[in-house]
């Protein structure tokens, strides 16, 4: 994980290769992962999109399937795990799942926890992984224990320039954007790529050739294009946070 320090807020980005399906073992990634950074100082701490269900994946299983992964907000095992570990560590902590709404819709939502009880979730806006996901419908901005004004995004909410403009217009100074993206197939000549899966297998035989990939025009080139933009036209401060490693084919 990479620890950045704003004035007044310390915080951390973190990175896992998730588990496809297996709450469990995730969450206990979180728990290991929150305490370092807890070590380290940091009063926030950014997980990726869907690190706790896993991502990929979920494009091909039915609704029965999704439904077991799902869960409410905020009274769920999810919620209720990182709101502990915001307790036990005074800091606040933010990680992705599948959330299941009060009328029984499923969300790619994104939970921030924090040490006072406070939670605050946001559903992806443009949300196109399974059709039995249903997309967001408003932005979500809230106060971080120190006062400093945040929002959130979700991965391809970025994307869109307009969604981060009204977050900084409703007066975010920090925003949270937490994704599973890079080293994926796209349509696009002018996106990110797939990177091959035989050289993460290999990354320990052959590490310069998996990290020339991850920093190459397939992933971190690509982001750079255009994230640190988002932040700089509107004047915030971005936390990215990304998954790593194979996820499901790619």
């Amino acid at each position: 994980y990479l620890i950045l320090s704003m004035n007044d807020l310390r915080v951390a980005t973190v990175q896992f290769q998730h588990m496809p399906s297996d709450k469990t073992a995730n969450l206990e990634t979180v728990c290991r992962l929150t305490a370092e950074a807890a070590g380290k100082g940091a009063e926030l701490v950014v997980f990726p999109e869907m690190c706790i269900t896993g991502y990929w994946h979920l494009r091909n299983l039915p609704q029965a399937d999704l439904e077991v992964l799902a869960e409410s907000v905020p009274e769920g095992e999810c919620t209720q795990a990182l709101l502990a570990l915001a307790k036990e560590h005074d800091l606040s902590v933010g990680a992705g799942f599948i959330e299941r709404g009060e009328d029984g819709r499923l969300f790619n939502s994104y939970v921030v926890a924090m040490p006072d009880g406070r939670t605050a979730c946001h559903r992806k806006l443009h949300a196109f992984i399974n059709e039995h996901i249903s997309c967001g419908d408003q932005y979500t901005v809230f106060e971080l224990p120190n006062g400093t004004r945040a929002g959130i995004l979700i991965c391809y909410d970025c994307n869109l320039g307009e969604n981060v403009r009204i977050n900084a217009l409703r007066g975010v100074e920090v925003l949270i954007a937490p994704h599973q993206t890079g080293g994926c197939a796209t349509p696009s000549p002018r996106c990110m790529g797939a990177i091959d899966v035989a050289l993460w297998e290999n990354r320990e035989s052959d590490p310069e050739a998996i990290e020339a990939e991850f920093r190459g025009p397939k992933g971190r080139e690509w982001l750079m294009k255009w994230l640190p933009a988002r932040a700089h036209d509107n004047g915030l401060f971005l936390i990215f946070s990304n998954g790593v490693g194979r996820d499901d084919n790619e």
